[in-house]
């Protein structure tokens, strides 16, 4: 057996083990991104090192190193039989969760820089993935979603591209939100131009179909709205996020 052989067997031996508890970076992306942010990552493997070591140096030199170290090559049919689907960059990993302590921590700490994102029963996983990576990229103070829906599904993470780790990320009760001002989106609320959201706020998204539960809405601080043509019915879960956080205007520079 050769010495790649051997670290291919060890590393497929170590992600038999932690596959079952662990969180899926599914592609180059998701690895690229939940390793900025310091994820724990377990095991990292792709059908084709060459090609992610290319691809990281046109997109992410300052992990070349870093991946060269981390990612083991194994067959193409080997990869496939680990995850749902091979991602076309031929790279999967296995990642901890963020913290749950510290991400609660992280939202419930006042005064906050940034708003919560509160996703009310979402039904789309790749909708709560995009989300995700837009309140990571407006320095969102996290993302919240309650229904059984999890936010870490390997759907949602994908779509995500592994920006979970830029920002708290977890699932509630409506009982446990974090505290601040809840500015919830309605159609009966007051145009959202007309109303500052502060940084504490909470802002809050019903799911795609039925829009915010009853007992969501008896909760909010405010309804707003979002402008919309008449005739057109509703705007992308993820167009919806990105309006209010552009309207919120962005943290503070540092």
């Amino acid at each position: 057996m050769t010495e790649d052989d051997a670290r291919a067997a060890a590393a497929l031996r170590l992600w038999e083990a932690t596959a079952p508890d662990a969180v899926l970076l599914d592609g180059f992306h998701a690895l690229k991104h939940a390793l900025r942010f310091e994820a724990p990552v377990r095991a990292a493997v792709t059908s084709d090192k060459a090609a992610a070591l290319a691809l990281a140096a046109d997109l992410a030199d300052d992990l070349t190193d870093t991946l060269d170290r981390l990612l083991v090559e194994v067959p193409a049919g080997t990869l496939r039989e680990l995850v749902p689907r091979v991602h076309p960059t031929g790279v999967a990993a296995l990642a901890d969760r963020r913290n749950r302590t510290a991400n609660l921590d992280a939202m419930s700490r006042l005064p906050r820089r940034s708003p919560v994102v509160v996703l009310d029963n979402p039904r789309n996983l790749g909708n709560v993935g995009a989300v995700v990576r837009l309140a990571a990229g407006f320095g969102a103070a996290g993302v919240v979603t309650t229904g059984d829906l999890d936010p870490w599904h390997p759907n949602a993470v994908r779509s995500g591209a592994g920006l979970h780790y830029a920002t708290a990320v977890e699932r509630l009760p409506l009982e446990e939100l974090p505290p601040g001002p809840l500015y919830v989106l309605d159609p009966e609320g007051d145009d959202i131009r007309s109303v500052p959201l502060p940084d504490d706020a909470l802002i809050a998204f019903g799911s795609e179909r039925h829009g915010i539960s009853p007992d969501l809405r008896e909760r909010a601080t405010r309804l707003v709205a979002l402008p919309m043509r008449p005739q057109v019915s509703s705007y992308n879960l993820a167009t919806s996020v990105a309006m209010a956080l552009f309207h919120w205007g962005g943290p503070a520079p540092l």
